[in-house]
């Protein structure tokens, strides 16, 4: 089993904090993982994106070329990373800020209204974490526990009352990947 996931966005979005999330919790699970951040010039509001790699086998290099998984936090990464997907990969938009539809038949798009999730925690600065309960829920690629768990070791001493919030976030992004009113989806054929 080897998930190669690319998550693209604005700086600022939480593109890192998703793959790093990502990447301590599959160490913690066993697996093998890289992670691999790249950032545009402007860091806040320029290009962001990062590379994942979890397998159960050596990782031959971490730079994620042909992803099974891209989130796409706007729409220009959507337009860059989507040709690249792997047949039978899995598309997560941010659908508060994207409005186009993924235009693959060989791909599975989901589309998660995250700022609006986010809004009604009452802090958009979450959005990410609701896209990544998301993405764990239709992967099933690490066990929740585990990314509870990294979250808590990530916000630490004056952000430690931020742990439940994000992990409310990861609730509700797996809620709204359950939930047909809330997320679109448009399988492969």
């Amino acid at each position: 089993m080897t998930h190669e996931i690319l998550i693209s966005g604005f700086g600022g979005q939480g593109v890192m904090a998703i793959g790093k999330t990502l990447a301590e919790a599959g160490m913690k699970d066993g697996y093998e993982v890289s992670w691999l951040p790249s950032y545009g010039p402007e860091m806040r509001g320029g290009t962001a994106n990062c590379s994942v790699v979890i397998s159960d086998e050596m990782i031959i290099s971490p730079i994620v070329l042909e992803p099974t998984v891209l989130i796409a936090m706007n729409a220009p990464s959507l337009d860059k990373f989507l040709p690249n997907v792997i047949p039978g990969g899995k598309v997560f938009v941010n659908s508060s800020i994207v409005d186009k539809k993924v235009d693959r038949t060989d791909v599975d798009s989901y589309y998660i209204p995250t700022m609006e999730m986010a809004q009604h925690l009452g802090n958009l600065r979450v959005a990410n974490m609701v896209m990544l309960g998301a993405v764990n829920e239709v992967t099933d690629l690490l066990e929740e526990d585990t990314i509870r768990e990294m979250l808590s070791l990530l916000f630490t001493g004056s952000k430690a009352d931020l742990v439940e919030l994000n992990i409310n976030a990861l609730r509700m992004g797996a809620s709204c990947a359950n939930d047909e009113a809330c997320m679109i989806r448009s399988e492969s054929q």
